[in-house]
């Protein structure tokens, strides 16, 4: 008994997997955008709330399938990060980087900055040492399996 399923009648009659039809095409448009949790509670949201938000989130979302563009979280997060960054600077919602006015602090605070840069440094340099040391016994040990195992295929008659 076959699970596979043909779709569009007799004009397409390729038989499709289970799985594979996500991938279907069909009048140049694909289905493998899917709806996520957060698109259809926008969306739902948006229509209790004020209609137009509802209607611009289904608009994007077939414009999305169509160009094949991110989901709905993806560009509201990165437009959300593009104004923060813009609202704020660079650091985020805290203090800004700027001069304290005391000329003494901030030779203190720009040394302890470099410190703990140097310091970070050290910390991925020593992290991908480690990381090389492990790849190094992993290697050794599949090498030292390999040998055995054509050993012990060599001795066989």
């Amino acid at each position: 008994m076959s699970t596979a399923h043909t779709f569009g009648g007799s004009a397409d009659a390729r038989a499709y997997a289970p799985g594979e039809w996500a991938a279907f095409r069909r009048w140049g448009r694909t289905c493998a955008a899917r709806w996520t949790l957060f698109e259809l509670a926008t969306m739902v949201l948006g229509f209790m709330i004020f209609w137009p938000i509802g209607v611009a989130v289904f608009v994007y979302k077939m414009w999305q399938r169509r160009s094949g563009a991110d989901d709905l979280q993806t560009f509201v997060t990165a437009k959300w990060n593009e104004a923060r960054t813009s609202w704020t600077g660079p650091r985020g919602w805290g203090f800004s980087a700027g001069a304290s006015g005391n000329a003494a602090f901030d030779a203190w605070k720009a040394a302890e900055l470099e410190r703990l840069e140097a310091e970070r440094r050290k910390l991925e340099d020593a992290a991908r040492e480690f990381a090389d040391f492990l790849d190094n016994i992993r290697h050794a040990k599949d090498r030292e399996e390999f040998d055995r195992f054509m050993a012990e295929r060599r001795a066989k008659p």
